[in-house]
């Protein structure tokens, strides 16, 4: 069995990313540490657990409790159940900051995602965890990133070659696509915050997209080629593709991976289950 660190942002982080991983780690017998800024128990962005805030009517007294398009974003029964297990748990509670977090005795860097800026952007600028990703890279560990932590990531540039780790490499993040069409939706019914589903926004001049989590990831590899997402015709690929449909403990159909010897990488909250089941197989090794 392995050991595995997870450094994740004191809050705004992604609930099913971070807890569905917990769960399926710890469900099979791996030890998870956790890291967060401060060193202090970390809380999710409460907009993806319970679904309330993204309604156009959120904002009204009484109304404001009843979701419509919160229930679609929001952490599926899956999620928000592991993520109210995890919080009990002593590894949970105990974190050490990211100034103190080590990979001495690690064998697997696990970077989960999250999109609400005022938290998720000081993990993603992280000097530490940009360090820590390019030591874990050097010392040949399995690296995990999902959605916004596949940015952190490309982020980390190697000293030695002066390019991002992921140069060469062969990954997946958040598409595009996907981080479009929610914020298209949550601009209209999120309108007093319209900017809610972007982490990171276009300057004058810069292209639609240009700052969106695809678009920086790319810029950092090798050959745009190398950024993989579900090709039209493959198996189930609708379903891959449709933003709507989550994988489960029993269900991979859904899932989109990219296994890239010992750095894995996967897009969105749906495809967590797979995501950490990969993780958890390789540290079988």
């Amino acid at each position: 069995m392995g050991t595995v660190l997870i450094p994740i942002p004191d809050r705004d982080f992604d609930p099913t990313e971070v807890a569905v991983s917990w769960r399926v780690l710890t469900d099979n017998g791996h030890r998870l540490t956790f890291a967060t800024e401060s060193g202090t128990p970390a809380v999710a962005d409460d907009i993806m657990v319970t679904g309330r805030g993204l309604d156009i009517w959120s904002a009204l007294p009484v109304l404001g409790s009843l979701s419509l398009v919160g229930l679609a974003l929001r952490a599926d029964k899956n999620g928000r159940d592991a993520y109210a297990a995890m919080v009990g748990s002593p590894e949970y509670q105990h974190p050490v900051s990211w100034s103190a977090a080590t990979l001495d005795g690690i064998d697997a860097l696990l970077l989960p995602g999250g999109h609400r800026a005022r938290g998720m952007r000081s993990y993603m600028d992280s000097d530490i965890l940009q360090s820590l990703v390019v030591e874990a890279f050097g010392r040949e560990l399995i690296v995990a990133a999902i959605c916004h932590g596949v940015l952190l990531a490309a982020r980390s540039v190697d000293p030695g070659t002066g390019r991002s780790v992921l140069y060469g490499r062969k990954t997946t993040a958040l598409t595009w696509a996907m981080e479009g069409l929610a914020w298209r939706l949550t601009r209209i019914t999120r309108f007093w915050d319209p900017d809610y589903y972007r982490t990171y926004t276009e300057q004058p001049g810069q292209p639609a997209g240009y700052m969106s989590v695809q678009s920086e990831v790319t810029r950092a590899l090798e050959d745009p080629a190398d950024f993989r997402d579900v090709e039209p015709g493959t198996p189930h690929w609708r379903r891959k593709s449709s933003g709507m449909v989550r994988d489960t403990a029993t269900d991979a159909r859904p899932a989109f991976v990219v296994d890239d010897g010992n750095y894995v990488s996967a897009r969105w909250p749906g495809d967590t289950h797979t995501f950490a089941g990969v993780v958890s197989d390789k540290l079988r090794l």
